[in-house]
C-alpha cells in the first residue's frame, strides 16, 4: 500500500512547513469550497472538498506565509 489517498505526502510538504500546517491549510481551503469559493483546479470534484484542497496545495495553488513563530 505505498500510494497514498492524497497522492505523494513529500511533494505536499514542499508547499507548506509541516504536517500540522498541511492539515490546517487544507481544512481551511475545504472549509471555503464548501460555501461557495471556486475552485483552483480543472479537474475539481464539487462533490470532494477535501480532495481539491489537497490537489490546491500539490499544484502550488495556495500561497501560505507562516505569520508567527511558535510560543515563546
Amino acid at each position: 500500500m505505498s500510494d497514498s489517498v492524497f497522492g505523494d505526502l513529500d511533494g505536499l510538504l514542499e508547499h507548506v512547513d509541516s504536517k500540522f500546517t498541511l492539515v490546517n491549510v487544507v481544512t481551511k481551503r475545504a472549509k471555503q469550497l464548501n460555501n461557495g469559493a471556486p475552485p483552483l483546479t480543472e479537474d475539481a470534484n464539487p462533490n470532494k472538498p477535501v480532495s481539491t484542497a489537497f490537489d490546491e496545495v500539490a499544484d502550488g495553488k495556495i500561497p501560505y506565509k507562516r505569520v508567527r513563530e511558535g510560543i515563546k
